[in-house]
């Protein structure tokens, strides 16, 4: 085995059948991976079939097999692909770590965003591909050079990305929507938060202009803030 290669991965249970081994001439995986990446930055992840992108490639589903073993399959190589496409930070260094883990998140949120919807594809899936494990050995490097624990290390990967992932998917789905109308529907958000009953929601009356200031990049700064001052307090407590 190559010394730079990485070992087989487990593959999660009921993924969907093994590639094929290739026989088709003129077709590739690669190929199969760009339409399919095509498919979504255009229509949505939901748009993405076998057949649909078989069309885009001027063939029929069943020549897909070859290389991909399933939709599921496909999804799995796309979502490796875009994780490759995030730049992670080489070197962790001890003295700006929570800003190096900021940098990494606004990066992961800055290249799935500009996919549609395709971070919805992260949820549920456990990425063991070269890319993915490429940034998930950044982040723990850069979690452990700010002197958190193992466990807090271990657990705040997983927990970083789902929180990432869950903005950019936001901002995918926002992606088209002019900002006359989302500045339009904050405001009438405000006022129905204003007009509900005091006695009954007391709370969202009182807070209904905080409920609804501030863009989505302060709220996204905020929820980092949150998570590395608890990772930080969870790991000194644990000391």
């Amino acid at each position: 085995m190559d010394s730079d290669s990485l070992p087989p991965a487990p593959r999660p249970p009921s993924r969907g059948a093994s590639t094929r081994q290739s026989r088709q001439r003129g077709l590739s995986q690669a190929a199969i991976i760009d339409a399919a990446l095509d498919i979504i930055d255009r229509e949505g992840l939901d748009a993405l079939t076998m057949r649909t992108v078989a069309h885009a490639l001027g063939t029929g589903p069943a020549s897909l097999y070859a290389h991909v073993g399933s939709k599921e399959q496909l999804i799995e190589l796309v979502v490796e692909r875009v994780i490759g496409e995030v730049h992670f930070i080489g070197e962790p260094d001890p003295a700006r770590w929570e800003e190096q883990l900021k940098e990494t998140a606004h990066e992961m949120r800055r290249v799935f965003a500009s996919h549609g919807d395709l971070a919805r594809a992260s949820f549920g899936r456990i990425p063991v591909g070269e890319n993915a494990m490429r940034g998930a050995e950044s982040m723990m490097a850069v979690l452990r050079a700010g002197g958190l624990s193992d466990r807090v290390t271990a657990l705040a990967v997983d927990l970083l990305s789902l929180y990432v992932m869950g903005i950019a998917y936001e901002d995918g789905l926002a992606r088209g929507t002019e900002p006359e109308q989302f500045v339009d529907f904050i405001a009438e958000l405000r006022s129905y938060f204003e007009s509900l009953p005091a006695d009954r929601f007391p709370n969202f009356v009182s807070l209904a202009e905080q409920l609804t200031s501030g863009d989505e990049n302060t709220r996204f700064e905020f929820g980092l803030e949150v998570l590395i001052r608890g990772l930080e307090a969870v790991s000194k407590n644990e000391a």
